[in-house]
């Protein structure tokens, strides 16, 4: 294990569901939004085409399999798969996790992502639901340890798969909202538990981001401004509740520095007095420049890697846009990147990739019209570049 391990975060919302047939009509799928999306200033690359797989579904398993090859090819370890558990034995978006598994295929590492946020009709702002502003869809709740239990024993099998991708001999585990007050007592018992199912323990890896609003360990108490200077602060924070690693979260930061404090002054000031709304447009090469902190080297942070950007198909105008997004930009990235993490352990020279496939936010690796397969041999060449070999 001498080179960086790119794990690719991987969204299951391409195929039907009931939920989401109902709430935006028959058949929606991420493909639904990513189809009618629509440029929203000159030369706005949209709407994306996928090019190899197509418009695909993943009920089919074909899919699936050439997916795990074009990861392969772009030297990705393996997919986290986001898993949704909403409490009580509520499951959305299960099916290609469940079929990987019962039919051990595709042959591909993998591991889980709890995706522990609700879902309301403003999950996906340009949906065609005709129903009342900001109902609820499906509500995270954490009830307790009965179901924290229930959650463990749901997803043992995975964690004792050959397949399953480890950290320090435990199955890795990653939570996208750990701030939940029962975190504490969640992780406690997950622990016990894999101890006595025979598993070493479980690795456990939530979002961390490297600036916020808020004060640290407080998200409901907001600032006028975005403190840049607190990232070892949140990293701690989140470290001191019970999770082994963070996976660093900078886009936030990176687009107040490059949008500057009066920009963002300005941008609020007519978006509260005014019906305008300024498109939030940054340049991915900019954003890239300011997204990463000194403490992403720390043994036990994980950092982010993101070809691109442009959530436009889900929230309109709404959207953060980032522009001018190239392979040869996100090849660099990835080499700023592999810098950061060279002097850590190999189990811990870990980088996120945001994301496999999440079209709908302009966020994607698979191959488009545009660029081909361009940001899957990008990402192999930074991984094989032998001036950012790892010893």
């Amino acid at each position: 294990m001498s080179k960086a391990r790119v794990i690719a975060f991987y969204l299951p919302q391409y195929h039907p569901i009931p939920e989401n047939d109902q709430w935006w009509g028959k058949g929606f799928t991420e493909w639904t939004s990513v189809g009618k999306a629509k440029p929203l200033f000159k030369g706005h690359y949209q709407p994306k085409v996928p090019a190899d797989l197509g418009y695909y579904d993943l009920r089919s398993p074909w899919v699936r399999v050439e997916q795990a090859e074009l990861a392969r090819e772009a030297g990705i370890e393996g997919f986290a798969y986001w898993h949704y558990w909403f409490g009580g034995g509520k499951t959305i978006l299960q099916k290609p996790f469940l079929d990987m598994m019962a039919t051990k295929s595709p042959n591909f590492p993998f591991c889980l992502a709890w995706g522990n946020h609700s879902w309301s009709n403003k999950t996906w702002k340009t949906g065609m639901s005709k129903k009342a502003a900001n109902t609820m869809i499906a509500e995270q709740t954490y009830p307790g340890v009965d179901d924290f239990t229930a959650h463990f024993n749901y997803v043992l099998p995975a964690f004792k798969d050959e397949r399953y991708i480890k950290v320090d001999g435990k199955p890795l585990f990653v939570i996208f909202d750990p701030t939940f007050k029962e975190l504490p007592i969640f992780i406690a018992t997950w622990q016990k538990l894999a101890k006595e199912n025979g598993l070493k323990g479980i690795y456990f890896v939530g979002y961390a981001y490297n600036a916020g609003f808020n004060k640290v360990g407080n998200p409901k108490e907001k600032r006028p401004y975005l403190a840049l200077d607190e990232a070892g602060e949140r990293y701690k924070y989140a470290l001191s509740r019970g999770l082994d690693g963070v996976n660093s979260i900078g886009m936030a930061r990176a687009e107040y520095i490059v949008a500057g404090k009066f920009k963002v002054l300005c941008k609020k000031i007519l978006e509260k007095y005014t019906s305008i709304k300024p498109l939030n447009i940054y340049d991915q090469k900019k954003i890239n420049e300011h997204i990463f902190v000194p403490e992403d080297k720390w043994e036990n942070v994980y950092p982010t890697i993101m070809p691109n950007w442009d959530r436009s198909p889900r929230a309109g105008r709404n959207a953060v846009i980032y522009v001018n997004s190239t392979p040869e930009v996100f090849k660099q990235h990835v080499l700023d990147a592999i810098d950061l993490v060279k002097d850590k352990s190999p189990e811990h020279r870990i980088l996120f990739l945001k994301s496999w496939n999440e079209w709908g936010e302009g966020n994607y690796m698979e191959p488009d019209l545009k660029y081909g397969r361009g940001y899957i041999k990008a990402l192999a060449e930074a991984l094989k570049d032998q001036k950012h070999e790892l010893s």
